[in-house]
Order: structure tokens, then sequence, then C-alpha cells
């Protein structure tokens, strides 16, 4: 079975290629959507999150605020909240390809945002960076709720340069020049890993 991680900076157009993979029938593992399931109520996450960081748990769920708020500019308690957090998602993903594997599949695809901040990618058999000009990428992120400049600076600090990232990549897909673009993009991949 192969796989394959997917990653880029924020709006570099990850669920765009994300929904490609998936509308092809290929199993994705969403790291994101994994944390929230671990931080939301009855998460596996909450409890040791609670006791890392006081008051930053409400109603038995992660506030998000109040824990970004207790690591911001803190690299100490974002290393300790790393600790808490890498090693149930990890277990979470070989579950994943457990049943993966189970049912046949002969590819998944992993989009996690911070794969070369967090584990290099070396337990992958392809890396796709997903990748957009800076100026696409800042219009992208800005016009998310709640975003502001200071929050996209913080965020984009946290992440690998987008040059470094496609340096490191087997692959990139461009996705600043149309969705139809990427997708035919993803659309190629797919064939070759199933070829």
């Amino acid at each position: 079975m192969k796989r394959i991680g997917l990653t880029g900076g924020i709006g570099m157009g990850k669920s765009t290629a994300t929904r490609g993979f998936r509308r092809a029938r290929v199993r994705v593992f969403d790291a994101d959507a994994a944390v929230h399931a671990l931080q939301a109520r009855g998460g596996r996450a909450v409890a040791p999150i609670a006791a890392a960081f006081p008051g930053s748990v409400v109603n038995g769920a992660v506030s998000r605020e109040a824990l970004r708020q207790a690591v911001l500019g803190k690299p100490e308690a974002l290393r300790l909240l790393e600790r808490i957090i890498h090693p149930l998602v990890r277990d979470m993903q070989r579950r994943f390809v457990a049943r993966a594997r189970r049912d046949g599949q002969r590819m998944v695809v992993f989009d996690i945002p911070l794969l070369f901040e967090t584990r290099g990618g070396r337990e992958f058999d392809l890396v796709i960076v997903v990748s957009a000009p800076a100026a696409v990428q800042r219009a992208r992120v800005l016009a998310r709720p709640g975003m502001t400049p200071e929050r996209l600076s913080a965020i984009l600090a946290r992440q690998m340069p987008d040059a470094e990232k496609r340096r490191r990549a087997d692959v990139v897909v461009r996705t600043g020049l149309s969705r139809h673009h990427a997708d035919r993009a993803i659309r190629r991949i797919i064939r070759e890993c199933r070829a």
C-alpha cells in the first residue's frame, strides 16, 4: 500500500488537493481533524491538556483560543503540548492504516500541515507539497473568519518557508493557477501511483 504525505503552508490549497483524492475514492487521514477530535468533549487529549494547561478546558472540551493563549510565544509550552498531541495522532494514524490495509486499499493520503516541521516525511513513499504564490496565500487566509495579519504572521513563523517545502517535496502541486490545474495534477498523481 502506497503511503502519500500531503503538506503545505496555511492557505496553500491542501483542502482542494484532499478533495481531489477523496473524489477518486482514496482515503485521506486529516491530521487537523484528528487533533480536533482529540480535543473535543470526550477526546483522549482533554484530560492531559487540562492538567498541563489549567483553564484551557471549558465544558469538557479544549478551548482552542485559551490553549492558543497558553502556548503563544512560549516555545517550552508548545513543546509540552506537542508531546501530548503527537503520540495520540500517531496512534490514530496507525489505526487508519490498519483499517485501510484490511479493506484492500492500494494507497492512502496523510494530510499533515506541519509534516516537515514535525517528522520530515521519511515514512512516506511520496511527499506532495501544495503551493501558491505568497499574495494568493495571504488573500486566502485573511478571508477566513477571525483571521488577522498578526495571527497570520504568528502562524507563518512556525511553518517552514514554502520554498524549502517545495525543495524537499517529491511532487509540487501548484494551486494558485486554477482549481482545474490542481485537480488535473492530483488525477495524474493518482494514475501514476495506481499504475
